[in-house]
């Protein structure tokens, strides 16, 4: 039985049918292409993040006039925001070079020096995950930053010396989803410091519009406003979800999604209305049930739901904390009465304490 048999039976189940893979004759390489086009390039197509969009349209085009290389830029969110698509964004508006990495993969002052060697005059170097920069790295980095020069040490021992090697004036954009672990002296030399915030739902629904032209998916708008609602006020989030509910509409449907393959597949998926996946809600119910309702700490909570505690905070944590559900408190994170509601618990006793 073939796919379209399988599915045109009328069976829901998924385990034994052959998708589409790069080996498959069906699969198509353009398909990569299109997805690889959702990311913007230019501050009209960056949808969302008004109030940055309006500051940083100034800065470049002062930058522009006056010819010279953007101020280096910190930026600073939750992930799946846009903080790289940004900096693509910005290398974009002020045409120049983009050069991205991430701080683990620049391992030795070496690495460092080779890839500021080799930028263009006004080029933009993109590190992500700027926190976890080494510290002989970030030493070498303040005077590049600062006077567009390199320290670079040559002999050994008592020879050894220390010559300052020119450098093209470039911009550096520095991500992080930990603002506070960057270091005060590297922070404190970025020029533009902007911070990301999660998207409204309307702002969402246009990534969503978006991002199904250039896919070239029919949805209609009923289904475009329940995505965006779930998608964690996330673009990254929300592009995804698109994908999988194409895969739902094409095999499940007639391949145009509509609100019921939406629900269909958020079902499948173990996504909620509010875009809670299944692991946040065994978070809730673990400080709940397990810990009284909370305080508990982060590597006790992220054990007992076999999860890691950096994918707990920088994931998990900031969304429920957006929406309510959660609090960190000195002691530790504390289920709020949003979260009994949401899991359709009551209190019960005369203290107003929340529990089973």
């Amino acid at each position: 039985m073939n796919l379209d048999q399988k599915f045109n039976s009328g069976s829901s189940s998924f385990e034994d049918a052959q998708f589409e893979s790069p080996m498959n004759p069906r699969y198509s390489p353009e398909e990569d292409e299109k997805e690889a086009s959702l990311r913007p390039r230019y501050l009209a197509e960056f949808q969302g993040q008004a109030r940055i969009k309006e500051n940083l349209l100034i800065f470049i085009k002062a930058a522009r006039d006056r010819g010279e290389a953007l101020d280096h830029l910190f930026l600073m969110g939750p992930p799946g925001l846009g903080k790289t698509t940004l900096a693509l964004v910005v290398a974009s508006e002020m045409g120049v070079d983009f050069k991205p990495t991430s701080a683990p993969a620049i391992e030795k002052p070496k690495d460092l020096a080779g890839i500021l060697t080799n930028l263009r005059p006004g080029g933009v170097l993109f590190i992500d995950e700027i926190h976890r920069l080494k510290p002989s790295i970030e030493e070498m980095l303040y005077i590049a930053m600062e006077d567009f020069e390199l320290d670079w040490v040559i002999g050994q021992g008592p020879a050894a010396r220390t010559v300052r090697i020119p450098i093209p004036p470039f911009t550096l954009v520095g991500a992080t989803t930990k603002a506070g672990m960057v270091s005060a002296p590297l922070s404190s030399r970025f020029g533009i410091s902007l911070r990301l915030e999660y998207y409204a739902p309307e702002d969402l629904a246009n990534v969503l519009r978006r991002s199904s032209g250039i896919l070239d998916i029919a949805i209609d708008e009923d289904a475009i406003a329940l995505l965006a609602g779930t998608s964690r006020g996330t673009p990254r989030i929300a592009n995804r979800l698109l994908r999988r509910m194409r895969d739902f509409a094409q095999v499940r449907g007639s391949g145009k999604i509509t609100k019921e393959i939406v629900h269909e597949g958020l079902g499948r998926l173990e996504v909620d209305y509010l875009g809670l996946e299944r692991l946040d809600r065994e978070i809730l119910k673990a400080i709940i049930a397990r810990f009284g309702g909370g305080p508990v700490g982060a590597d006790t909570l992220a054990v007992s739901v076999s999860e890691s505690v950096e994918s707990l905070e920088d994931y998990y944590e900031p969304y429920l904390i957006q929406i309510g559900m959660l609090a960190r408190t000195p002691r530790g994170r504390v289920a709020t009465p949003a979260a009994y509601k949401h899991l359709g618990l009551e209190p019960l006793n005369e203290n107003g304490r929340l529990q089973f």
